[in-house]
Order: structure tokens, then sequence, then C-alpha cells
């Protein structure tokens, strides 16, 4: 378990209407696999919460899920897989909570989070500096 880092704790947020690369309509939906996954890997954290969403609006790159915190760019991932890819959500989280300028590393980041990023969303009130 890690400490709560400079961004407070961390979201991971778990589309569970997902259809996955398969697209059938089959129950459960890979996506609520995925979420379950995710949820055991941060049980008994404190510093990372899992939401249940339905629907991210990333079907062509199901399975989707992000990443925020508070100040923090959010993160959108896709192309995940169902019984893999909850620990590296986490680790994903605990990165990005711990970044002081609220950008997820690129180093330490799990391969599926790298290959899988769909976008990264600015924060609230986020200003470009002018170069």
């Amino acid at each position: 378990m890690s400490d709560i880092g400079p961004a407070g704790r961390a979201t991971v947020m778990v589309c569970i209407t997902c259809r996955g690369a398969a697209n059938t309509d089959d129950e459960p939906r890979p996506g609520a696999a995925l979420a379950d996954a995710t949820a055991v890997a941060a049980a008994n954290s404190a510093d990372v919460s899992v939401q249940r969403i339905r629907c991210l609006g990333n079907c062509s790159r199901g399975l989707s899920a992000t990443i925020r915190c508070d100040n923090t760019w959010t993160y959108v991932f896709g192309g995940l897989e169902p019984t893999q890819d909850g620990p590296s959500l986490i680790i994903g989280a605990r990165l990005l909570a711990q970044a002081a300028d609220g950008i997820m590393p690129w180093r330490g980041r799990p391969d599926s989070l790298k290959r899988g990023l769909i976008a990264r969303v600015p924060p609230l009130g986020y200003r470009e500096e002018s170069p």
C-alpha cells in the first residue's frame, strides 16, 4: 500500500459495459471483469479508489478505463485485458498520485498503459504557458 501522494487519492474509473475485441453481448461483459480485477488489485488501499462507469464512449478501443486525481491530467486508456490489467491500472494510479507535476511518468508505467493510451486531458483551469 502506498502513501497518498501530492495529488491526493487516485481514482480509477472502469467501463463496465465494454464488450472487448469479440464485440459480443456476453454477460458478464469483459469490462465488468476488468472492473472486478481492478477492485481486487486495489483492495484495502487507502490511496486508490475504483469506480464502475457505464460507457466511457471509447467503444472502438475498449476495454477502457480512466485514471485521475485532483489537479492532475486525466488519462484515458483502451485495449485493456480483462484479467491482466487491473493491477496495471492501480500501478498507474499510484504513479499519477505521486507525480508532483500532475503528469503520469512514462518510466515505471506498465506496458498496457503505454500502448493503450488514448488521451490525456488537462485539469480544469489549466492554462498553457507561453514559450
